[in-house]
């Protein structure tokens, strides 16, 4: 049985919710100049967050081995006029490639933090984020990314649904628009 239910539609980006704390996102990328399936690496991760300085203060990614990462980002302070802490994520990223996909495993580093990170700011926190770029052709992927959230108590979930909306639209619409025009 299917529950979700479209929070959002807008040209190929279709976000939806399935319950209170998982979302799901699908978009698809197409470009018939560039192999689209070559360019599906961390290398990828690293260009989202550099499209997208109005949204991310600043980020980093160490690489562990060749298929992991550790991923931090500061948000800006999106809650501020609401007297919510600052927002950041710290995230353990391992990349698999199968035949015809590559996914991205994605879950919260909870047990440290980066030290550039300001002390009030406070982890948004990522049971997982499971990213699986299906490739359909070697110049068209389908992308969903499988979002679950850890319950925040800080944070009403309309502002999350919100937040998450907007935000990643517009990371999707930049990279698109970036990866297409290539």
């Amino acid at each position: 049985m299917n529950n979700e239910v479209i929070l959002f539609k807008k040209e190929d980006f279709i976000f939806t919710k399935i319950n209170e704390y998982n979302y799901k996102i699908k978009f698809n990328m197409i470009n018939n100049k560039i192999q689209l399936d070559k360019i599906i690496d961390f290398g990828l991760m690293k260009l989202i967050y550099d499209l997208n300085p109005d949204i991310y203060l600043e980020s980093t990614i160490k690489k562990i081995n060749e298929d992991e990462v550790e991923v931090a980002l500061l948000l800006k302070h999106f809650f501020e006029d609401l007297g919510l802490p600052q927002k950041y994520f710290y995230i353990n990223m391992k990349k698999f490639v199968n035949d015809n996909s590559v996914i991205f495993y994605s879950k919260s580093i909870t047990n440290k933090r980066p030290e550039w990170i300001p002390e009030n700011a406070e982890l948004f926190s990522i049971d997982t984020l499971i990213c699986t770029c299906n490739i359909e052709t070697p110049h068209k992927i389908h992308t969903t990314f499988d979002l679950q959230i850890e319950p925040n108590k800080n944070i009403p979930i309309l502002a999350i649904q919100k937040l998450f909306r907007i935000i990643i639209h517009k990371i999707f619409k930049r990279v698109k628009q970036f990866i297409e025009n290539l």
